[in-house]
């Protein structure tokens, strides 16, 4: 993205350039990128399993009399007990198929951009009673639940219980502290909590250490810009999920736009100040030597002066404000 310099400060547009200097990587510590050999022998075998598994998934629901003349969201969930007694010891293997249908539903739901996700809670807590060291179902799980519709459920109250359980079922696994952090944070605005989160995650086996820098950071400053971003950074490094990292992205381009917006209005009083009379467009900014050049934002789109004044998104902008809140 194109980054241009006022006398005052610079105007910066959200790039991947900023996801890029996040605390950690998007992989784990000395993973490594299986070559082609090896991926294809890896997509074989995960298409076995997924063949394999099929023929379970259809008896558990021929189990309970599901069948297609019924609704369809009611084949997602068999009475728990019925599962107790079905499963024969193969817990684990249930629990991951029921953790693909609850992926799966949510899935379907969003790309119908649903408000209603009444579901999903319910097959995460199957997916959970049957094992409770699943820790994706815990840390996806609580953010399927905690995102605003039609993102998400928008169920917070319910992302935090999941996690708490998830908590007390492995209790030294750090990351769900980190979790719980950003939902106090974000979506609860209680940061004193999200503070309290961090910190207690940072006193767990193998935590890393900018742990404890959020924890001082939020609790210095709360909701300040800063904070927000550096949290976002660290969720776009670190989503193994292409939906969650997209919506990290959305949330740091929203966060660098209205950075940008405030940083332009200042140059715009500036120049009314000295001109006597405010500018027409941007491009009156760069002529005076404001800025070297029309700044845009993350979706490419040229800043713009408003009927009031102000510096506003363009017309054709992809950035959505609203995401910076």
């Amino acid at each position: 993205m194109k980054r241009v310099r006022s006398p005052e400060s610079e105007v910066r547009s959200p790039s991947a350039d900023a996801v890029a200097s996040a605390p950690r990587g998007a992989s784990l510590p000395g993973s490594r990128t299986p070559n082609s050999g090896h991926r294809t022998v890896l997509l074989l075998i995960m298409a076995a399993c997924l063949l394999a598994l099929y023929p379970l998934q259809k008896r558990i629901d021929r189990q309970f009399g599901l069948g297609r003349d019924q609704h369809e969201e009611l084949m997602f969930l068999p009475s728990e007990s019925h599962l107790a007694r079905f499963n024969g010891g193969y817990s684990g293997l249930l629990a991951a198929i029921y953790w693909t249908r609850a992926v799966q539903y949510y899935g379907r739901h969003r790309l119908a951009h649903a408000k209603d996700f009444a579901l999903l809670g319910d097959l995460l807590d199957i997916s959970a009673n049957l094992d409770p060291h699943l820790l994706i179902v815990y840390r996806y799980g609580s953010l399927f639940l905690a995102a605003r519709p039609p993102e998400g459920a928008g169920d917070t109250q319910r992302a935090i219980y999941l996690l708490q359980r998830g908590i007390v079922a492995n209790p030294d696994y750090w990351r769900m502290w980190e979790d719980l952090g950003f939902i106090y944070y974000w979506d609860m605005k209680d940061y004193a909590r999200a503070a309290r989160a961090f910190q207690t995650g940072a006193e767990r086996p193998g935590a890393l250490p900018w742990m404890r820098v959020l924890a001082a950071s939020v609790a210095a400053q709360g909701g300040e810009v800063q904070t927000s971003r550096i949290l976002w950074q660290e969720v776009a490094r670190a989503a193994e999920n292409k939906d969650i990292r997209h919506s990290a992205e959305i949330h740091l381009a929203a966060l660098n736009a209205q950075e940008d917006l405030k940083k332009l209005d200042r140059l715009i009083a500036m120049y009314q100040q000295k001109e006597g009379h405010a500018p027409s467009s941007i491009k009156d900014l760069v002529a005076a030597g404001y800025l070297r050049g029309v700044p845009e934002d993350a979706s490419g789109e040229p800043y713009r002066i408003g009927p009031q004044g102000h510096a506003q998104l363009g017309p054709g902008t992809r950035v959505d404000l609203g995401m910076a809140q």
